[in-house]
């Protein structure tokens, strides 16, 4: 097995050296995590490149342009990064990858009066609209990848998406660029008459003159006339009367021209209203041929997809609150068309006659209507399809290699039809979805890849779908770019394909900049489908007894969903505090499939690498929400567990690990002499307890109140019409007591007694650590007397929400319910007499409840509802201090960061009661923001005793 990753070359290194000594403001690396981290994208494949830059601003671009030129380096190849999500190996390569979404992420200037932003390339599409939205405006292409898609990304691939046939791609509304050349020269494109100038920027235009004046008519002739049409290298727009522009050939490029800098863009209104029909059909190939005729019938947009997407997006945590949506579970396709307008009321009673006009057909199994905010979820779900075809059960999985063909939209019924006879005869299944109006339909195939034998269906599957695509009057690639795929472009462009050469030539006339891609500047070789390295080669070098028990590093599809920069979403705080890739799921399971591949159980990985893992390992919060929003459900927690207990056997633990790992036994111990305690944790011992790497600690209660408490001889006698068993957590039983008595309160004034149930750790504490047997152990203490309590009959029930997140994620499957507060006092107040309150409520929930959408809340909402309160609930992501995560000293400051990100805000004074379900949450609000906020239960009591 091999155990070592190839260094750099020594061209590569001495670059990267030169970038340093010359200036260069951003980072650099040749480390060999951040090359792996960037080896792979959304594709099949896995590439390692021999260094990665972060350029920190547009002189950094020129920088690594203008060394490129040197003769020195000419035998280095960039490969421009955008999103890092491409299908098709786009920025994969050896060489050196450029990636501005770090630092160049400013949106630099928004002209509401011109309808144009001008932004840097790293900026996240989502991120553009938020800030457009205050001003009616927003960035029209859609992509079920706009939480990570980054502009300069969308603009190298062309991209587009649902509602293209009215908003069209991303080209569309580019305006300018400015781009970095080969040789460091910055390069604007603007529309204008061709007039010589010096440098490669002259040469470009003179070459972008010369062929769209003399192959005019051959250019006519050859570009098809779809939608979609050709991206990248686009001949057919580079002309308009006596002008020309650049612009036309560098969208698409896929880096292979020039390192984009920043671009102008063209914006537009939001419409004031949008419906959805959703309409439900017997068979898929029926949704297909009727979308036809949804979208002439004015449609913004028609969306496809099909049974195992739907049956997906049922398992979502949002799918419950839009259930009544999708009345028809046996549903083999479903429409989504979609409908916008300026008038709410119109377009309501438009989509209405609609629906009982459609509904008179056969054919059509049942008709919703989607408005107000369901419209942004029912999409939110389409988006997610993507992510979600990837889960799937046994080593077979959806992957992308032929999945955005376009053709005519008259044409993609028999299309898909032969397409699914081809899947058929391979034997094989897959998911489908996509944008029927404009003739493109997303389909992605089940290999396993890890088994040599199912590689050739890769070429057999391409080969044939790519001829019925040409068959059917369309193209191999529609939305997603060529990358790996680029073998075809010669035979799609023909005659013009020396054009494309020329371009290339006159743009990058060495080849460096993503060579293999789209065209080369002489005759040399693009790269082939079956030809590149694939990620399932390497992961077959890894035993399967390895890859059976870390499921997650090796399932992660690189979707990079945890790419999201918003920090108001749950996902993975410590990369959204970072920026740094490694630092996210996708970098995490990565580094972690890289070193089972290196035999590191067996102590056979790279030390330095191995080092690099652990860093990485150890920025992780063990929030889990990995587990429950990536759509893949890549598990980092448990991937990190598995990593520090191997770890671990090899190298010792420091003193701070050994405290902790005992820190859910010894609490209630502790509890006992709080004075003394105190003096370590708030007092002047707390000097000690940080240079252990403990710091920000809770002060132990020094007076407690009386606690009903349950002795185990007392559990046979128990009363379930009466009775109701606290599971305590360390956490609330020994820092806020309180709480238990505050809902002992609450439930004797709704007929109730409850009884505090002995304290067992949960075993959290030591599953975070990597003591996996210890974690066992407790886990099997604490199972065994939740099975004994719960065979009295009475309801269980926990408070803090990371420990009954715990229960449903680290224990059995068949373990006793443990129910959440809110869940049982939902039940409990439906019909309780209260006395209605004013008070403006904020509650913060825990974000392991934040994961479970409605489910996590509404017992909340219910509850307060009773007294004529409506909670606030901003959305917030972690707070930063995620059990003992944010105690620990080395993490304090990235800590603090993620509390500032979505918590300072939400802390801030404004409601009567700002209210936080998580012990760590109102420990963070206390030590960063000065804050005190009260759990639920306790606002609670304080309104039922008036």
């Amino acid at each position: 097995m091999p155990s070592q990753i190839p260094s750099a070359t020594a061209a590569e290194r001495a670059f990267a050296e030169a970038l340093r000594r010359e200036g260069f403001t951003g980072e650099v690396s040749t480390g060999a995590s951040d090359r792996v981290v960037m080896a792979t994208d959304n594709s099949i494949y896995q590439i390692l490149p021999g260094a990665v830059v972060f350029p920190h601003d547009e002189a950094d671009l020129a920088l690594v342009a203008r060394l490129l030129d040197r003769p020195d380096f000419h035998e280095v190849v960039l490969r421009p990064r955008g999103g890092g999500t491409g299908t098709n190996g786009q920025s994969l390569g050896g060489g050196v990858v450029v990636d501005c979404s770090r630092h160049m992420t400013q949106i630099l200037e928004i002209d509401t009066a011109a309808r144009r932003v001008r932004v840097q390339p790293g900026v996240i599409k989502d991120q553009l609209n938020a800030a457009l939205k205050p001003h009616g405006l927003f960035f029209a292409p859609e992509l079920s990848t706009s939480s990570r898609a980054t502009i300069g990304g969308m603009i190298s691939t062309d991209a587009c998406g649902q509602g293209s046939c009215v908003y069209g791609k991303t080209s569309t509304h580019v305006l300018s660029l400015k781009a970095a050349l080969v040789g460091g020269e910055m390069f604007e494109t603007a529309r204008a008459p061709y007039a010589p100038r010096d440098g490669r920027g002259g040469e470009v235009l003179r070459v972008l003159d010369e062929i769209s004046r003399d192959e005019a008519a051959l250019i006519e002739e050859r570009f098809p006339k779809l939608n979609r049409a050709l991206t990248g290298y686009d001949l057919a727009h580079i002309r308009k009367g006596d002008s020309i522009d650049a612009r036309a050939v560098l969208c698409g490029s896929e880096g292979t021209l020039a390192l984009i800098a920043e671009a102008t863009l063209n914006v537009l209104p939001i419409p004031a209203a949008s419906a959805l029909l959703l309409i439900f059909y017997p068979d898929f190939q029926a949704a297909l041929r009727d979308a036809r005729d949804m979208a002439t019938l004015g449609a913004t947009s028609v969306e496809t997809i099909d049974s195992r997407v739907l049956g997906l997006a049922r398992e979502e945590a949002g799918f419950p609150a839009l259930a009544h949506l999708f009345p028809q579970a046996g549903a083999e396709g479903v429409n989504i068309v979609e409908f916008t307008g300026d008038d709410p009321e119109a377009l309501a009673a438009r989509a209405a006659a609609l629906r009982d006009e459609l509904s008179t057909a056969p054919g059509r199994l049942a008709i919703t209507i989607a408005s107000g905010d369901e419209v942004a979820k029912v999409w939110g779900l389409r988006k997610a399809s993507v992510g979600l075809l990837g889960r799937a059960d046994g080593a077979k999985r959806p992957i992308p290699f032929v999945e955005d063909c376009a053709v005519p939209p008259e044409n993609l019924e028999p299309f898909i039809a032969a397409f699914r006879a081809v899947l058929d005869r391979e034997g094989l299944d897959y998911g489908m979805f996509g944008h029927v109006d404009a003739g493109v339909l997303h389909v992605r195939p089940a290999l396993d890849l890890t088994d040599p034998a199912q590689e050739p269906m890769i070429r057999r599957v391409t080969e044939q779908v790519a001829a019925l695509a040409r068959q059917h009057g369309g193209l191999l690639w529609g939305e997603h770019g060529k990358g790996v795929r680029s073998e075809f472009v010669p035979e799609v462009f023909g005659p013009l394909y020396p054009a494309l050469q020329r371009i290339k030539a006159a743009f990058d006339p060495r080849n460096q900049l993503n060579p293999g891609k789209i065209a080369t500047p002489d005759d040399g070789a693009l790269w082939k489908i079956d030809e590149v390295p694939m990620r399932g080669q390497m992961d077959r070098q890894v035993p399967q007894a390895l890859r059976d028990a870390n499921p997650s590093a090796f399932a992660c599809n690189g979707n990079g969903a945890c790419f999201n920069r918003d920090p108001r979403d749950v996902m993975c705080p410590s990369y959204k505090a970072t920026g740094d890739r490694r630092h996210s799921p996708k970098g995490r399971a990565s580094l972690m499939r890289e070193w089972l591949r290196q035999g590191g159980p067996e102590g056979r990985a790279d030390a330095d690498f191995e080092a690099e893992v652990k860093e990485a390992m150890d920025g992780c919060l063990s929030c889990a929400a990995c587990a429950t929003q990536c759509p893949i459900r890549v598990d980092v927690p448990k991937l990190r567990s598995a990593f520090l207990d191997e770890y671990h056997a090899r190298h010792a633990r420091p003193l701070r690990d050994h405290a902790l790992d005992h820190l859910e036994a010894l609490m209630p111990l502790a509890a006992k002499m709080p004075r003394l305690v105190n003096i370590f944790t708030t007092g002047p011992g707390a000097v000690l307890l940080k240079r252990m790497g403990l710091t920000a600690l809770p002060a132990f209660p020094v007076t407690r109140p009386s606690l009903p408490t349950l002795r185990e001889a007392e559990i046979a006698a128990l009363d379930p019409a009466r009775d109701v068993v606290l599971v305590p957590d360390a956490f609330t039983l020994v820092f806020e007591p309180q709480i238990v008595a505050d809902l002992a309160a609450v439930l004797d004034r709704l007929g109730r007694r409850l009884r505090v149930a002995p304290y067992r750790p949960s075993g959290k504490a030591r599953r975070v650590l990597g003591r996996r047997k210890g974690a066992d152990r407790q886990a099997e203490a604490q199972s065994a007397l939740l099975r004994r309590l719960a065979a009295s009959g009475v309801p269980l029930v926990g408070i803090e929400p990371a420990i009954l997140g715990s229960y449903r994620s680290d224990f059995a499957a068949d373990l006793p319910q443990v129910m959440a507060p809110q869940d049982l006092l939902s039940k409990l107040m439906a019909t309780a007499e209260v006395a209605p309150s004013a008070l403006a409520v904020r509650l913060l929930p825990h974000c392991s409840e934040r994961v479970r959408g409605a489910a996590g809340s509404n017992g909340w909402r219910a509850v307060f509802a009773r007294f004529g309160i409506t909670l606030d609930m901003p959305a917030t992501s972690c707070c930063g201090m995620a059990g003992t995560w944010g105690h620990e000293t080395r993490n304090r400051a990235t800590s603090e960061r993620i509390f500032a990100q979505s918590w300072g805000d939400a802390t801030a004074p404004g409601p009567d009661a700002i209210l936080a379900t998580g012990f760590s949450c109102r420990c963070q609000a206390d030590k960063v923001a000065g804050r005190t906020l009260a759990h639920p239960i306790t606002l609670l009591r304080q309104l039922m005793e008036g």
